[in-house]
């Protein structure tokens, strides 16, 4: 069967029931709301438990039928305009209508579970201006920015992974002695040393929901800056979270994700190995690990992409929309931190100054 015998299940279309238009997910609650008459309609919980699978699953899994890169072809459930689009949801090119996909007619592993927006348009908006004006060194006139030039919701793919591990380890472990030593001018002190001692052990740790990007849209190192993330409060996958957002596909399969989330795991591993140790400093020369009861699961974390206008230049900007907390790039004051910079000279020259006078 090729990708083009592949009939994808008919896409959802969330209708209002007042009035008829289509109706998209109200951050911060458990309804859909028409953008029209403002209606709003509770989602109905779908019966079923957020569910770690076995790692073995994956070698049962078919092959994805749309690969990434490749686009869905939407029809609108308002317009009926036909749209393009690498994702499992998005916004009508022509009337803005929400556009779902059925996860299950192009994926591979289908979506889990979900964390619901639960910052709005407006809160994302506050949240912007507040970061403006607590930026240091930031121009005056940055700290007068309180409107975003572009907004766009997006949930965002992220691969949990729960393992038992236990690791054995080779190291050492150093104890401190003194040792009184004279100097040059016949002067003694008290000088430290280090006694190294060969050790080993085993060391059991275990990790729950190890995050891992799983797609590479967005830098990694940028995506850890949104982080703590409150999983706790996700639910079962439900599209009805989706109308209205866009939602990123993955394109880092499950297995490579689990080794992105070993090398998480290794530091951790590392400073356990540490603390079995002990003693006043420690060497870990080796380190084997076995990892047991591997589960893994999709996950849709939500995120506000915003940039905002700045001496001519558009600035982009983060922010975690369940916890508010807002990243991204921002600009300096060169004269702000030149007087900052001479300021402090001067109180370093000060102390200076007066120790000086205190010691005559």
């Amino acid at each position: 069967m090729t990708d083009q015998d592949v009939t994808p299940a008919p896409d959802r279309a969330f209708q209002c029931e007042a009035c008829g238009g289509v109706s998209e997910y109200a951050p911060g609650t458990y309804a859909l709301r028409c953008p029209y008459c403002r209606h709003e309609q509770d989602i109905t919980p779908i019966p079923r438990q957020v569910t770690e699978h076995p790692i073995e699953e994956l070698a049962a899994l078919p092959r994805r039928a749309v690969v990434p890169g490749q686009m869905k072809v939407y029809t609108c459930p308002g317009c009926h305009a036909v749209t393009e689009s690498d994702t499992l949801s998005d916004k009508c090119q022509f009337c803005a209508s929400p556009l779902v996909s059925d996860a299950a007619g192009t994926e591979r592993v289908v979506p889990e579970a979900v964390l619901p927006f639960g910052v709005g348009r407006d809160q994302a908006r506050e949240a912007l201006a507040k970061w403006t004006r607590s930026r240091w060194f930031a121009p005056n006139e940055l700290k007068k920015v309180t409107e975003a030039e572009t907004f766009r919701g997006s949930y965002l793919p992220h691969w949990t992974y729960d393992a038992q591990t236990t690791t054995e380890y080779r190291g050492e472990r150093g104890e401190y002695y003194w040792v009184q030593e004279e100097d040059s001018e016949g002067r003694t002190r008290q000088v430290r040393h280090t006694r190294w001692h060969h050790t080993s052990g085993t060391v059991g740790r275990f990790f729950d929901d190890v995050l891992v990007p799983g797609s590479g849209q967005v830098p990694v190192e940028e995506l850890d800056k949104l982080t703590p993330w409150p999983l706790e409060e996700t639910v079962p996958y439900q599209e009805e979270y989706l109308a209205g957002f866009r939602t990123v596909r993955y394109d880092v399969e499950p297995e490579t994700g689990l080794e992105s989330a070993k090398a998480r795991m290794a530091p951790v591993i590392r400073a356990d190995c540490k603390r079995d140790i002990g003693g006043n400093e420690q060497r870990v020369h080796s380190m084997s690990t076995l990892y047991s009861g591997l589960t893994y699961k999709l996950v849709l974390l939500p995120v506000w992409f915003l940039t905002y206008l700045h001496a001519g230049r558009a600035w982009p900007v983060m922010v975690n929309a369940r916890t508010g907390e807002v990243i991204g790039e921002r600009p300096y004051s060169a004269v702000k931190i030149a007087l900052a910079s001479v300021g402090g000279a001067l109180l370093i020259a000060l102390v200076v100054l007066l120790v000086m006078v205190l010691r005559t």
